[in-house]
This record gives structure tokens, C-alpha cells and sequence, in this order.
């Protein structure tokens, strides 16, 4: 399970795994609005990094972010750190 610490958000972490065939799974919010954030992790669950990112990049609620478009971040990173190795 992958952790990210979320910035400018009512949610604190994102928790998630990401498949060998590059799919979201076990998407996980810590705070936040449940039943929102319940509702995104399982409309995103088997789905594609790259689709997930272009789905939910740039999403606005506070702080000029969101909690998806956290989730975004987090995957974003999630590639960056896997496209080193």
C-alpha cells in the first residue's frame, strides 16, 4: 500500500495500490468528506494511472487543489518515482 500526505485538503492521506499492468486499486482517503471521497476511490478503482491523472488533474476546491486532484498528485509521483527505476 502507497501513502501519500495530501496538501491544502480536508484529507490528510491518500492511501492506494497500483497493479503491474498500471491499474489503480484499493484507493483509500484518510478524512475528508466520506461518502464523496468513497464514491471517487470506486469510480477509479481498475482504471488506468494515466486516465485517473487525466481525469482528476486540476479539480479546484480549497487551496486552489482538491481531494482528486490530490489523488492526481499522488499518481503523478506514484509514475515519476517508478520512471527512475
Amino acid at each position: 500500500m502507497l501513502t501519500y500526505i495530501t496538501k491544502g485538503t480536508c484529507s490528510r492521506q491518500i492511501l492506494f495500490n497500483v497493479t503491474e499492468d498500471d491499474k489503480v486499486v484499493d484507493v483509500k482517503f484518510i478524512g475528508g468528506c466520506s461518502g464523496n471521497l468513497q464514491g471517487i476511490a470506486k469510480l477509479v478503482q481498475g482504471r488506468p494511472v494515466d486516465e485517473v491523472i487525466s481525469l482528476l488533474s486540476g479539480i479546484k476546491c480549497r487551496s486552489n487543489t482538491s481531494c482528486p486532484d490530490q489523488l492526481a498528485t499522488a499518481l503523478s509521483e506514484y509514475k515519476a518515482k517508478n520512471a527512475e527505476k
